[in-house]
This record gives structure tokens, sequence and C-alpha cells, in this order.
């Protein structure tokens, strides 16, 4: 009988003991699986801002890929000059293709206005030099304001013979100063 009694007594001490061994892994196991969600959603948020990250680097390049073209459009409305032929306003084919081009990018750009400088070569007095070189400009603006450019945002402005962009005295050097050159205000 005694042996009864110890048997029962070390099963009523033992089966709560494996309950609450059992239940306590149960409460680890729990908690292993809010870990792993926890990584899960850790992992998540990385990705998210990785994605975020890569976006806005190719946002920031195509920013900087369009600044550089509209340099470079500028650049060219700056640079390209319209030449004439000597003793003449009228507007060359090549020199039509060049105000197109400059009539788009001030369409492009509706809040510049321009100066148009008419400029000649050195022969011929400077009073008919200046004059030539205003029929140049006004030329120009002509050509542009009929493709569609306010006459409101261009200047025409004569320098005669007194800005040469070569200084030699040869045929070469003449052509290169009989033009229109297109400053920005």
């Amino acid at each position: 009988m005694r042996k009864k009694l110890l048997i029962n007594l070390a099963m009523v001490l033992v089966i709560p003991g494996f309950l609450f061994t059992v239940s306590c892994a149960k409460k680890t196991i729990r908690a292993d699986t809010s870990l792993t969600q926890q990584a899960e959603d850790e992992a998540a948020e990385k990705a998210k801002q990785e994605e975020l990250a890569r976006q806005q680097g190719i946002e920031e390049q195509r920013i900087q890929e369009e600044a550089e073209l509209k340099a470079a459009a500028q650049n060219m409305f700056l640079n390209e000059d319209v030449f004439f032929e000597f003793d003449s306003a009228v507007l060359l084919a090549e020199a039509q293709v060049i105000l197109k081009k400059k009539a788009e990018w001030l369409t492009n750009n509706p809040d510049v206005t321009a100066t148009i400088e008419g400029n000649c070569d050195e022969r011929g007095t400077n009073e008919y030099n200046l004059a030539l070189g205003n029929q140049r400009a006004v030329s120009a603006k002509t050509f542009l304001t009929d493709l569609g450019i306010s006459g409101s945002r261009l200047t025409c402005i004569s320098y005669g013979e007194e800005r040469p962009v070569d200084p030699a005295h040869n045929e070469e050097a003449w052509a290169k100063n009989r033009r229109c050159h297109f400053t920005i205000n």
C-alpha cells in the first residue's frame, strides 16, 4: 500500500511538472514565430527602403540628364550663329534651319527673352555696316516671329563691323563676321 501511495504521490508531483514544461515549450515556440515574423518584417522594410533608394537614384539621374539636355540646347541657341552672304540680309537655307531650331528652343522656354545682334565684315562705311547689321537682325527676328515667337521677346541691335569674330582681313574672316549672334537677356 505504501508503494501505491508513493506511486500516486509521485504521479501527482510528476504530472504537473510535465504539464508545466510542455506548456512552457509552447510559449517558446510562439515567441520563435513572433521573432520570425519580426525578421520577415525587417527584411520587407529593408527591401522597401532599397527599392525607394533605387527609384530615387533613377529619378536623380533623369533630372541630371534633362538638365544636361537643356544646357546643350541653350548652348546651341547661344553659340550657333546665322551667317549671310556679302552685302545681303537675305536668310540662306542653312540660316533658316538654324533659326527653326532656335524657334523650337524659344517655344520650349517661354520665359526667355533674347537679343539678336547683327554684325558685318569690315568692308563698307561704319554707317552702312550699322544699317546692314540691323537689317540682318530684323530679318532673323521676322523669320522667328513668322514661326510663332512673340516679337516682344526679341530685341534687335546692330554692331556693324565693331565686334568681329575673326579680325583677319581675308574672305574667310569676313564670312565669319557676316552674322547674327543671339544672346539671352
